[in-house]
């Protein structure tokens, strides 16, 4: 018997958001429906096969203007690492002055991937007293 399996989701490759109908036989990818351009049917194929989804969340500042700062993924990770990254993100605090682009956690989870600061912040000025 054949294994058959329908999978739908939407596609976030362009602003038009196409609602993707993906039929599938034995693992196969056999027919893409429902996208409005070329790009749909590859969004499709890596959403089956490699799911990947770019990170981002904030964390902790010591001694900033303010207490947290964004932070992003440099690029992809595979989408079921993100709970795992999610919980290696909220361990890291960062010193002041933060650049836009500093790397504030290298190759998290084992992924490739650094995360980055998305923001410059400064540091919060001393007071004399």
């Amino acid at each position: 018997m054949t294994q058959r399996e329908t999978r739908k989701f939407i596609c976030v490759s362009c602003p038009v958001g196409c609602m993707l109908t993906v039929h599938m036989e034995e693992g196969r990818i056999v027919k893409v429906e429902g996208n409005a351009c070329m790009r749909g049917e590859a969004y499709a194929e890596a959403e089956v096969r490699n799911p990947t989804r770019v990170f981002a969340s904030t964390v902790k500042v010591s001694g900033g203007l303010l207490p947290v700062v964004p932070v992003r993924s440099r690029s992809a990770v595979p989408k079921e690492k993100l709970f795992d990254i999610a919980r290696e993100v909220a361990r890291v605090v960062v010193e002041a002055p933060v650049k836009i682009g500093q790397v504030v956690l290298v190759d998290v989870c084992g992924t490739g991937v650094d995360i980055v600061a998305s923001r410059s912040l400064e540091a919060e000025e001393k007071r004399a007293g």
